[in-house]
């Protein structure tokens, strides 16, 4: 559109102010209608229910509005600093409490809390992950339970559980728990948050009313960052600090390392600690099979923990590099729990926004806001890590996981897994099962009757049609590859040390 000035011709330019009055305008556009969606949802909520869903619905806003001024991560990659001398201690540096009235003290301080909001999906398995079979017929929370009787029947204590459960597990868990009435151990279940999805292009709920059962795919738990205000609303924190506990030990249900660990406690709550420490994260090496994984920085001086999710593209490698980022989160945390108290009530709580896009069957993009729990350590004062060893690290993500914690590298006792005093090396072997025959548990327990002999393995590659043999030996590296159309048959007793296997391999009984 054209104006015209002392006969001369002049075109409307948008000036930068214009531009940025536009984005402003937009910005308050998506949130007045977002409002109106939430607020139709919450029209369609049984009368009982609309306390909670407004209380969710009032934590999705804020985070929706911090997306739409920051729009994702607003790391400044260039301000990263050195980590500080201090910043992570030497877990081989804690003492061992020994006095059985000592520990007995530090046990009555302490809550488990267990984050249970994940499916068996992807491992073809349907409910909770936290119901898969991992060792001797026994589940992840079947190892969780057995794990904390035991320390209450050692020490005497009362040690309680808490699980952290999602709209996708609440119900298979509240069945499956009934089954340890008969054990002497307070659990205790709450929920976390149930945000709807939003439709990338129009930047609304894809969710038309509130019966979450009858859309699951509108729906979704927005990470484990949501621990701290879905217990507080459930009134569990009030409730363990009215009985003088003070730290909660949290990790995932399927980190089968991550058991309550005395040396740290005493670290927390002993008479020689040197600063008060609110919130503690496991961190251990990092190697090429953990790239991926969050690690900690000094950041506007300040400890926090980066995600890969919050990393600029052209900064991947720099992330993943091994010699710049030596440790990874193990999402093993203690959190003090007046801390927590404190950080909520001042509303300080300040979570960086990881967007996760999603693509629908039928091609509908969507995003999920999620926050991760560790991300809360820069809002807690004296925040540090703790280098751990690997074995505080034994997350079950992958069939691949499974063949490690079900193999003779591990003993199983009172519910947790020791390596085997057998195996020579300190470090697991890496392991690598082709997805599109391995990745799901059904068809990795097809093809491996019984798990093979792996005290002494260093690299198992296997990819195509391949099928274990009982009691089979693998020592070294050993690559099993049958190419499309082939098929491998591994006899049972073989054994195979340092072997590249290839081809057609099938022998039958006659």
């Amino acid at each position: 559109m054209f104006g015209t000035i002392d006969g001369k011709i002049r075109s409307h330019q948008r000036s930068p102010s214009d531009t940025q009055a536009f984005k402003e305008r937009t910005k308050r556009d998506a949130l007045a209608d977002l409002q109106t969606e939430l607020g139709n949802i919450l029209s369609t909520t049984p009368e009982d229910q609309k306390q909670t869903i407004e209380k969710q619905q009032d934590g999705f806003k804020k985070l929706f509005e911090r997306f739409l001024e920051e729009g994702g991560s607003s790391l400044d990659w260039d301000k990263i600093q050195k980590l500080p001398n201090d910043a992570i201690k030497d877990y081989n540096d804690l003492p061992d409490p020994t006095e059985s009235e000592e520990i007995k003290y530090l046990l009555s301080r302490l809550v488990v809390i267990k984050l249970n909001g994940g499916l068996g999906t992807s491992m073809g398995c349907h409910g909770p992950k936290s119901v898969i079979t991992v060792r001797n017929g026994l589940t992840f929370l079947d190892l969780t339970v057995q794990q904390l009787e035991n320390l209450n029947k050692t020490y005497g204590s009362n040690v309680p559980l808490v699980l952290m459960n999602s709209f996708n597990t609440d119900d298979d868990t509240q069945k499956i728990i009934r089954k340890y009435k008969g054990i002497d151990i307070e659990i205790h279940t709450f929920n976390q948050s149930c945000y709807p999805r939003i439709n990338k292009e129009s930047l609304l709920p894809i969710a038309k009313h509130s019966r979450i059962n009858d859309d699951m795919e509108a729906w979704y738990p927005p990470g484990h960052g949501d621990f701290y205000e879905s217990f507080r609303n459930s009134g569990l924190l009030k409730l363990f600090l009215s009985r003088g506990r003070q730290y909660c030990f949290i990790s995932n249900i399927d980190n089968l390392g991550a058991t309550v660990d005395l040396r740290i406690l005493k670290l927390l709550l002993g008479p020689y600690k040197t600063a008060e420490i609110e919130f503690l994260m496991e961190v251990t090496d990092k190697t090429r099979a953990d790239v991926k994984g969050g690690t900690l920085i000094q950041y506007e001086n300040k400890l926090r923990l980066l995600e890969i999710a919050q990393v600029p593209k052209e900064h991947f490698e720099d992330f993943k590099s091994v010699k710049t980022f030596k440790y990874f989160n193990t999402n093993n945390l203690w959190i003090k729990l007046d801390g927590i108290h404190r950080v909520l009530r001042q509303d300080a709580l300040d979570l960086d926004i990881i967007v996760n896009n999603k693509t629908f069957e039928n091609g509908l993009n969507v995003i999920q806001l999620e926050t991760a729990v560790g991300a809360a350590m820069k809002t807690f004062n004296g925040s540090c890590g703790i280098h751990v060893s690997r074995s505080r690290f034994l997350p079950v993500k992958k069939t691949s996981d499974l063949l490690l914690v079900m193999s003779n590298l591990y003993i199983l006792r009172n519910g947790s897994l020791n390596m085997s005093p057998n195996r020579m090396f300190p470090t697991t072997p890496l392991v690598k099962l082709g997805d599109n025959h391995f990745s799901k548990v059904k068809q990795f327990l097809t093809r491996f009757p019984t798990i093979p002999d792996i005290l002494e393995l260093d690299h198992l590659t296997v990819s195509g049609d391949v099928t274990f043999g009982r009691n089979v030996t693998l020592k070294g590296t050993v690559i099993i590859i049958a190419n499309q159309g082939e098929r491998i048959d591994l006899p049972s007793g073989t054994i195979l040390e340092n072997k590249i296997v290839s081809g057609n391999l099938r022998i039958l009984d006659h």
